[in-house]
């Protein structure tokens, strides 16, 4: 399965051409081009024009592109999606997804918008009501590809007052990578909101990455390079995948029933999770986006 490197991914408001302009340079796997939270609405007409204006000159090299329209329950959610749907957009992302129900309404409008079958949606995890409705979200259409969390609204409705170590929000986000693990999907980290509380953002990251999530979602530049860091394989993790490929190789190839590293038995599952980390590997250094993190 072709692996998508998706460590750092930064939120940019649509509204802000000198955002757009920057988000062309900055070493980011991905970017959200934001029609949603991040613009007002008396600004969201033109944010969608300055969107659709920067869809099309493009120039955003190997980083992802992704737009969030507003919700199709807004005056605006229709209209951002028949705007962009065919403009080369690598997904569109659905906020305020609560329902199987709400996950065929987002196909639906991009099938009636003429999008290409090969454009994927991602969607924002971000109420009690999704958390609680995962397993059917999760697996409602085949067009998607990537569960976001939206920790801000969920630690709002949630009431959950803030916390070292993110108790209260916690097993929202271990419900958000099972779904994803479960039906082959892509799962990204909330936002750290702090920006000047550098410790807490490295500690969320390091977190997300031992909760299995596939990267993050940022606010600031200022937080990208700790992303890519956190998410991506260390040299030491590389280098033991590399010894478990090699020891399994020769193990089979001297028809041993029993492969033994260390003094550690390795069976097949540590195998699949070796090579899928070489395989990570070797996509960050394949994008090869300036700034990115991998080991040679």
């Amino acid at each position: 399965m072709l692996i998508t490197p998706r460590r750092s991914v930064l939120y940019l408001p649509a509204s802000n051409a000198r955002a757009l302009e920057k988000a062309r340079s900055l070493a980011v796997d991905a970017v959200i081009l934001d029609l949603e939270d991040a613009v007002a609405p008396e600004a969201k007409e033109s944010a969608r024009a300055q969107l659709v204006e920067a869809l099309k000159v493009g120039g955003f090299g190997k980083r992802e592109v992704i737009v969030r329209v507003n919700g199709l329950e807004t005056p605006w959610g229709y209209d951002d999606v028949a705007a962009v749907a065919t403009l080369g957009a690598d997904a569109i992302l659905f906020p305020k997804i609560q329902s199987p129900d709400d996950v065929h309404a987002a196909v639906a409008a991009l099938e009636d918008a003429g999008a290409p079958d090969s454009l994927p949606i991602w969607i924002m995890a971000e109420t009690p009501r999704c958390i609680m409705a995962m397993d059917s979200i999760a697996s409602a259409s085949p067009r998607l590809a990537c569960l976001v969390a939206g920790t801000s609204d969920l630690s709002r409705d949630l009431r959950a007052r803030p916390a070292p170590g993110r108790i209260g929000v916690i097993s929202a986000l271990s419900i958000i990578v099972i779904g994803a693990r479960a039906y082959g999907l892509d799962a990204l980290d909330g936002v750290h909101l702090d920006l000047n509380d550098e410790e807490g953002y490295v500690a969320a990251c390091e977190q997300g990455r031992d909760l299995g999530f596939d990267g993050k979602t940022l606010i600031h530049p200022k937080q990208i390079d700790a992303a890519n860091a956190a998410f991506a394989p260390t040299p030491a993790e590389i280098e033991q995948a590399k010894e478990i490929v090699t020891a399994w190789g020769e193990a089979r190839a001297q028809g041993k029933g029993i492969c033994v590293l260390n003094g550690k038995l390795i069976e097949k599952l540590h195998v699949e999770g070796a090579e899928r980390l070489l395989e990570l590997n070797a996509a960050i250094l394949e994008r090869s986006v300036p700034g990115s993190s991998a080991a040679a």
